[in-house]
């Protein structure tokens, strides 16, 4: 998954207001023809002032001489008069997510690289800008689809999708990537990714080395592990770790001191007797009369773990529902965070990257899917997406993309103590085999932390000398989490 939880709340204003001029390093080439433009959704609050262009790829890149489409890529140029001539390549999570939308949330984090490095934004193939795959909006249901539901839906979609699925996934994306850098006329580039992100980065490092400067992973996703049955235990892990933070908290608990057995007696009642409710649309205001299902509630407690300032409201959510019966701000979380999920994300290629290099690899033992169906995620989620990917065709995987990537080349890691679905541990997994490597974990944060207290100013200095030797990282433990909502005015004073 991305940043997508904490982009709801993020109070970190994104840097621009300066006036776009051609990306110095690129022009000096005369590739290719740039055009003014601005970074950001349509439905995004700021946005950045860009170069745009667009740059035709094969499809296939065994048939160059077959179907192309456009590869949309955008440049902020550097602010200084003279600078750098590596730039950063911005890399966004989902998969599914356009780097075009994605970073103007971000933006703030990297204004001190910006100061002496353009920053590169390309759409991944199938998202944004670049032959998006979308797959139709799936109606809204108060039950689980069936097995049959989820195989129809795929299909449906698979027809309807403007390019071949086999061909967008990470082993075609970094090649894609490549060629954005060789017709920009950059020689070496540094690269950041984030959640999803950080597995198109570790290709890319592995496929061309002698082009890669440095690299940042926040929220790490090595290519070698597959994300399957793990995501729940994962997800019940960073709960947990939540929990027991409001435990320690004598605010918190104070204010909610049962959160645990609340939490299991609210997943009984709705699991057996799902909650009809009329609430407003938390983004239009209009009624809506829907069913709130613990399917509903989990997935929404499971994106609001995502970053410390949702996290801060689950235990006032689960009190409100499973003490007080107050069912309505749960369901209007869940609407909120699954239709900012279902805007931001490119379900297409989402499936041609997940039903390539995930689902084919999930482990099916015993001990595995029994601690799984246990944790308040359960298994269903692995299974709905083994039953999609049962019809979804396998795409392109280089020959070596699940083992693990060898480099000496500098990496800083970065990961949340908290972190619901890249766990510090995926960072330590892929450290074994970075020898030039530093991983930082910022306390009591989850998913996503380039913007959190000192991040910053550690990744400009990690990227400035493109070392890992002599970083200082000891500000990091003085990052906080955002403090426990005990009523829906805000924290305690």
């Amino acid at each position: 998954m991305t940043r997508l939880a904490g982009r709801l709340l993020l109070l970190v204003a994104a840097a621009c207001g300066m006036q776009a001029a051609s990306p110095a390093t690129a022009v000096s080439t005369g590739q290719p023809d740039f055009v003014p433009c601005q970074v950001g959704g349509a439905d995004a609050v700021q946005h950045l002032q860009a170069q745009c262009t667009s740059l035709s790829v094969p499809e296939d890149r065994a048939q160059a001489d077959g179907k192309h489409i456009l590869l949309h890529v955008a440049v902020l140029p550097a602010r200084a008069s003279e600078p750098a001539a590596d730039p950063l390549f911005f890399i966004a999570g989902g998969p599914g997510e356009a780097s075009s939308d994605a970073f103007v949330q971000e933006a703030a984090a990297f204004s001190r690289i910006r100061q002496q490095r353009d920053i590169v934004l390309v759409d991944q193939r199938g998202t944004g800008q670049s032959n998006r795959l979308d797959c139709p909006a799936s109606p809204a249901a108060a039950r689980v689809p069936s097995d049959s539901e989820i195989i129809r839906y795929t299909r449906a979609c698979l027809k309807q999708l403007p390019g071949d699925p086999r061909f967008y996934t990470t082993s075609v994306a970094v090649q894609d990537l490549d060629a954005v850098r060789a017709r920009l006329g950059y020689r070496t580039i540094d690269l950041y990714g984030i959640s999803y992100g950080t597995r198109v980065a570790l290709q890319y490092l592995r496929e061309f080395p002698d082009h890669t400067r440095s690299v940042i992973l926040d929220g790490v996703v090595p290519a070698d592990l597959a994300l399957g049955p793990q995501v729940s235990l994962d997800a019940q892990q960073a709960l947990d770790r939540i929990f027991a933070r409001c435990a320690a908290s004598q605010v918190c608990h104070a204010a909610f001191p049962n959160l645990t057995q609340t939490f299991a007696a609210l997943r009984r009642t709705l699991r057996d007797h799902p909650t009809k409710l009329v609430v407003r649309d938390p983004l239009t205001g209009a009624p809506l009369q829907r069913t709130l299902t613990w399917d509903d509630a989990a997935s929404a407690i499971r994106l609001m773990s995502y970053q410390s300032e949702t996290a801060a409201l689950l235990p006032l959510l689960i009190h409100a529902a499973g003490v007080e019966h107050d069912y309505a701000p749960l369901l209007g979380n869940a609407l909120l965070f699954n239709a900012e999920l279902s805007n931001s994300l490119a379900q297409g290629m989402s499936n041609a990257v997940l039903c390539t290099e995930d689902a084919p690899f999930f482990k099916h033992d015993a001990a595995s899917l029994e601690t799984s169906a246990n944790t308040y995620l359960g298994g269903r989620t692995a299974h709905m997406l083994e039953e999609s990917c049962s019809v979804w065709p396998r795409g392109v995987m280089a020959l070596d993309f699940k083992k693990p990537v060898i480099s000496g080349k500098p990496v800083l890691l970065i990961s949340g103590e908290d972190d619901p679905i890249t766990p510090p541990a995926n960072a330590a997994h892929a450290a074994k085999t970075l020898s030039n490597s530093l991983s930082i974990v910022v306390p009591g944060q989850g998913h996503g932390n380039a913007f959190r207290g000192c991040v910053p100013h550690l990744m400009a200095e990690f990227v400035r000398q493109a070392s890992v030797k002599g970083l200082d990282v000891s500000c990091v433990a003085r990052i906080k989490p955002f403090p426990f909502f005990v009523s829906f005015s805000g924290p305690a004073p």
